[in-house]
């Protein structure tokens, strides 16, 4: 399914019925695509089990609609090695200059 492989802007959110958690990542990694992924769950240590093998810069947990200012917002693969947002973001676009100054009397 070509909305699952491609890196699709919304508002699209592909749903797929997995057998378990393994295929999700299968299925989720399986893109040369990276930037974001969706795990729909209300147990927080399946989530946090699941983020590490979930090849995307950025993990949503129950949303795929919210970019945190705090948080980095970041991919992987073809979907870039840059980022935004956050401080990390901030270092992106900003070069720190040091100025070295001995006064003369």
């Amino acid at each position: 399914m070509d909305v699952v492989m491609e890196e699709t802007f919304g508002p699209v959110a592909p749903i797929m019925k997995v057998s378990g958690d393994e295929e999700a990542v299968q299925l989720m990694n399986d893109s040369k695509y990276g930037l974001t992924a969706s795990v729909w769950t209300k147990d927080q240590e399946a989530f946090e089990a699941l983020v590490d093998k979930i090849d995307a810069g950025t993990v949503f947990q129950n949303r795929c609609d919210y970019l945190d200012p705090g948080l980095a917002w970041t991919g992987v693969k073809h979907s870039g090695r840059g980022v935004s947002l956050s401080k990390y973001g901030f270092d992106q676009v900003t070069r720190a200059k040091s100025v070295h100054i001995k006064i003369v009397a």
